[in-house]
């Protein structure tokens, strides 16, 4: 998909946050869904979406909306580093294909990075399902007392 078109509303964000498609959840409120990457680059990989705007990428989407996603960001990026003790946190975002998106709703990468561990690369393997029901409890533990 190229950086200009029109929203597709069955992209599959829109689909969970519709509720109509599972996701490791971690955090919600009126403004914004944080969920675990199904398809992480590094351990604790997580997922920041707007739920009221309907941006394909940086280029569409408002100033509120940005703003309230940047700011569930930082509140991510603290956790994960409070919980998981990473050496580094890892921001990403991509607009169109060519930059590597894959899905066309405005979404946020927060990874964690560790120094021994190397990043894999983005969409190539997923996680063990397991895993991730683990690593969920554990982190929306950590949301509820943020």
């Amino acid at each position: 998909m190229s950086l200009y078109g029109d929203y597709d509303s069955q992209n599959i964000f829109a689909k969970i946050i519709r509720g109509e498609m599972p996701c490791y959840k971690l955090y919600e409120d009126d403004d914004v869904l944080v969920f675990l990457d199904l398809f992480p680059q590094s351990f604790g990989h997580t997922l920041v979406i707007p739920k009221r705007a309907e941006a394909r990428n940086l280029l569409e989407i408002d100033a509120d909306n940005l703003t309230k996603l940047t700011l569930a960001v930082q509140k991510v990026a603290r956790v994960l580093a409070d919980e998981l003790q990473p050496d580094g946190v890892q921001i990403a975002q991509f607009n169109g294909a060519p930059a590597g998106q894959t899905v066309f709703h405005i979404h946020m990468h927060v990874i964690p990075r560790f120094s021994e561990q190397g990043l894999h690369a983005h969409a190539s393997g997923k996680a063990d399902p397991a895993e991730l029901e683990k690593l969920q409890a554990r982190l929306v533990k950590r949301f509820q007392s943020a």
